[in-house]
């Protein structure tokens, strides 16, 4: 019986370190990948601005971002970031991901570690005729061990999908609130 609860102890802290993006299995073996996205905002604001909203944390973390956000190596067109999101139990999960610059076109995304092995996003901005902007979210996730990483994976991209999701959110009402002072400005 002590065996069998010493076990369970240890599966139950290996899933909290992966959940955390403390330990990143990469096995290389059974390898599943699936889409990301898409995730389409429209954005009342001109491109430039959106970019330089969800580009500028990077560029420059402020005060009020750093529980969630801290870049741990920067260059004009690339950065390599640690990002922490709340879970349950008081706990925080932590991602490590490059993140690169080509405005005002594209910031893309390449996971370094977290809880799953592979993950590459984007985020595209598009011109539209109002002048404004259609931020448009795609990526995919991989996990190994055939189906019961293709299973984590979906129980990852959920939650994944939802923080990119409250993050577009985010910087769709900052992006509009500044092109709303600049247009009050003039």
């Amino acid at each position: 019986m002590r065996r069998l609860l010493v076990g369970g102890g240890g599966a139950l802290g290996l899933y909290s370190l992966v959940v955390r993006g403390a330990l990143t299995l990469d096995l290389g073996v059974g390898r599943r990948t699936r889409p990301l996205g898409p995730q389409r905002v429209a954005i009342a604001a001109p491109r430039e601005t959106v970019f330089d909203v969800i580009a500028g944390p990077y560029r420059r973390t402020p005060r009020a971002m750093q529980y969630k956000l801290e870049v741990l190596e920067r260059s004009d067109d690339m950065v390599l970031a640690a990002h922490h999101t709340p879970l349950a139990f008081r706990q925080r999960a932590t991602t490590v991901e490059t993140v690169r610059f080509e405005p005002p076109d594209r910031i893309a995304f390449r996971l370094v570690r977290g809880p799953v092995p592979y993950v590459v996003e984007t985020f595209e901005f598009v011109s539209t005729a109002d002048g404004g902007t259609e931020l448009v979210y795609t990526g995919s996730l991989g996990t190994d061990l055939w189906a019961l990483g293709a299973w984590w994976g979906d129980l990852v991209a959920k939650s994944w999908e939802r923080t990119v999701a409250a993050s577009l959110a985010g910087a769709r009402e900052e992006a509009e609130r500044l092109a709303s002072r600049g247009r009050r400005a003039r």
